[in-house]
């Protein structure tokens, strides 16, 4: 089990069905290996990377002009990059190791970010990273009322591209100069669920980030002790078969 509490770590900076998802996650990386220099793609405003590891990322990339200038604040990158991931600044060969936490699913050339993470990884090297699967949309809640046009909806609201499986990404790896060494599937279906309803009771946190720029006013256990009750039976990190979530491994393959 790892030292923090990434839950309630999380919980004092996101809604809670961020915060849910996140806390799962970034309990994986506690037993990864990310050889120097790492190479983070798609690393948005940062806060995942300053919560999840205990030294600095040597670069954190991405496209969006907000995010990488926020990301400064939190200090957890050696370098931050603002670029496509499919047009990625470095040399062949630079990088040791990889992470694409949550955000591969957002990229619609998906193929091209994949290629251009394997050209500047070191042969060998692993990449790291998750992405939803098509339980992530067949296991909501309110589809069961409102069937396919809510289900839609949802995926578009989320931005998410790619939710597939296994065998879809094992292909696309392969194209990019990738094997996949292993993966595995989490968070639950009624979790699934949980992160679905947070969407709408999450509402007041958007308010309270247009007012004070802040998600969560009062990061205090007595403010977030009941919400860390409820979602806490929910925060399984280990892999469940039907998992709507699936972690991959994949490693950039060495030319004979």
């Amino acid at each position: 089990m790892p030292e923090k509490d990434f839950l309630f770590l999380h919980l004092g900076d996101l809604p809670y069905f961020r915060a849910l998802i996140r806390g799962v996650e970034a309990t994986y990386y506690q037993d990864l290996d990310l050889p120097a220099p790492v190479y983070d793609v798609g690393c948005g405003d940062g806060h995942f990377a300053s919560l999840t590891f205990a030294r600095k990322i040597d670069v954190g990339l991405d496209p969006w002009h907000g995010p990488i200038h926020q990301a400064k604040k939190y200090g957890a990158y050696r370098g931050l990059v603002e670029a496509d991931g499919a047009m990625s600044p470095f040399p062949d060969d630079h990088f040791a190791s990889a992470f694409s936490n949550s955000v591969l699913e957002h990229i619609p050339h998906i193929e091209a970010v994949l290629a251009e993470t394997a050209r500047v990884l070191q042969p060998g090297a692993p990449f790291y990273f998750s992405v939803p699967n098509p339980r992530y949309l067949s296991e909501l809640a309110i589809s069961r009322l409102f069937g396919s046009r809510y289900t839609e909806w949802f995926r578009r609201i989320s931005r998410v591209e790619h939710a597939d499986w296994p065998e879809v990404w094992a292909g696309r790896l392969e194209q990019a100069g990738f094997e996949l060494v292993r993966h595995w599937n989490y968070f639950s279906p009624s979790a699934m669920r949980v992160l679905e309803w947070g969407h709408y009771f999450g509402v007041p946190s958007v308010a309270a980030r247009l007012l004070t720029g802040k998600w969560i006013i009062s990061p205090e256990r007595w403010n977030l002790w009941l919400t860390e009750r409820f979602v806490r039976k929910y925060a399984s990190p280990e892999p469940v078969e039907n998992g709507t979530f699936t972690f991959y491994i994949a490693r950039k393959k060495i030319n004979e």
